[in-house]
């Protein structure tokens, strides 16, 4: 007797609501019998009807079937793929009420999760939010049932590439060529074991990384060869872990970007962590700037210094900066950037900053202010060796509210700061992504 619980079969009619808020993954929330149901494309106050696509001991979940009273944010996607594209899920609200909502997102985060207010709200940073994004990781997959290649991101909620054709967020350079790759890796011998093609677009030129499983034949690396050619695009291969990338075309290529504001070009490899959207980060760099208010003696921390993004522009103007990072990579690159943009009052230390730091040199030394841009996974582990330094002055820029929040509350109820601003920058518009800047200070003693 299979005692297996069979899954209950999902009701194929649809279900007449309003939407009373919205997750922060970008969904509409409702209620049927007592029950929150997360809608995708729905709004704040807008009546409905949906159907069930899941249904959890929590919540259920649903697509919207039939739009009765529209809300005022409402706006109609630029992409013909918005409903099925993983890559974005806000397409159908204004801009303008995105970032509103990922503001609240953020003061609701510190209130509920870290217990403190920010004294000042900023200003949020905005941009362009079309053909921004300069990083990205595409899914590769020859599907045999539809005879053809995908190229481009997975579908919403689901293990399988959307089917599209072009990205209206991504670079032009790549955005408008994803059919023309596909095409492309279609005619290859090696369609079935091309995995992804990362994406990194610099000043003057845009690279694809793609992960080939398997060794190329000569017949596709001249494909690939001739492509690049053709386009201009810088072509590299990753055969297997990150340490295998290498150039195809050109032999000697470079990518770098240009923070123009303090005359640094910052070169890179395509598969380094750099950010997404230009125009934001020169914004971000410039309010991070202001928020520390640097003095030509300033001594400067900068953790998760990465290729020194932060750091050089903040040594441009302070006495002394100490950049620390985790990725040996990041930090040779990142002195290197330091040498060829003239800049001697940097120094740089490859750590683990998840570990304790307190026998490390670099935590021997005094600083005035202190800059922090860690991962998702916030910075809980080094709150109270960064308290314990004693700076007046910490900005915090962040890529996940909830993690700022606990690590503000930290900084707040158990090491004596005040959170006196916070804000949040439109990194990645049209996402629920939420980037954020925040600013503490410590009265001296």
């Amino acid at each position: 007797m299979n005692r297996r619980r069979r899954k209950a079969k999902l009701p194929n009619f649809p279900v007449r609501v309003r939407v009373e808020s919205m997750t922060h993954d970008g969904r509409g929330v409702a209620h049927v019998d007592g029950k929150a149901v997360f809608i995708d494309g729905a709004l704040p106050g807008e009546e409905l009807s949906f159907l069930y696509t899941a249904r959890a001991r929590r919540h259920d979940e649903g697509k919207l079937c039939e739009l009765f009273e529209a809300s005022e944010q409402r706006v109609e996607p630029a992409c013909a793929h918005a409903d099925i594209c993983g890559g974005c899920s806000l397409q159908h609200q204004a801009p303008e009420a995105q970032i509103l909502a990922k503001q609240q997102t953020l003061v609701d985060n510190l209130e509920r999760i870290g217990k403190v207010a920010a004294q000042r709200i900023l200003e949020p940073l905005t941009g362009p939010v079309w053909g921004y994004r300069n990083k990205a990781r595409l899914g590769v997959k020859h599907v045999r049932k539809k005879g053809r290649v995908l190229v481009g991101f997975r579908e919403k909620r689901k293990p399988f590439l959307a089917d599209i054709r072009r990205c209206e967020v991504l670079h032009p350079s790549v955005g408008e060529r994803l059919d023309e790759l596909a095409q492309m890796i279609q005619d290859m011998d090696a369609r079935e074991r091309i995995a992804q093609i990362e994406v990194a677009v610099g000043e003057e030129a845009t690279a694809l990384v793609f992960r080939n499983l398997d060794p190329l034949s000569a017949r596709d690396t001249e494909t690939l060869t001739e492509y690049a050619r053709r386009t201009g695009l810088h072509l590299w291969l990753q055969p297997g872990g990150p340490d295998t990338v290498t150039p195809l075309w050109p032999g000697d290529p470079e990518l770098y970007y240009r923070l123009h504001d303090h005359d640094i070009d910052m070169r890179f490899l395509p598969t380094d962590f750099t950010q997404v959207n230009a125009d934001i980060n020169r914004a971000m760099i410039r309010q991070a700037l202001e928020l520390l208010d640097l003095r030509d003696d300033s001594r400067v921390l900068d953790l998760f210094c990465g290729l020194g993004n932060f750091t050089l522009p903040v040594a441009r103007r302070a006495a002394r900066v100490t950049g620390v990072e985790g990725d040996a990579g990041l930090v040779r690159r990142a002195r290197d950037n330091a040498v060829r943009n003239g800049i001697d009052n940097v120094e740089y230390h490859a750590v683990d900053l998840t570990q304790d730091p307190r026998g490390q040199a670099w935590m021997q030394q005094s600083y005035d202010r202190i800059l922090l841009d860690p991962p998702r996974s916030g910075a809980q582990e080094m709150m109270p060796h960064i308290a314990a330094l004693g700076a007046r002055r910490i900005v915090y820029v962040s890529c996940h509210p909830g993690s700022l929040a606990r690590d503000a509350g930290l900084l707040v109820n158990e090491h004596g700061y005040r959170l006196v601003a916070a804000g949040v920058m439109d990194m990645f518009p049209h996402t629920a992504h939420v980037e954020s800047m925040a600013l503490f200070e410590k009265d001296r003693g």
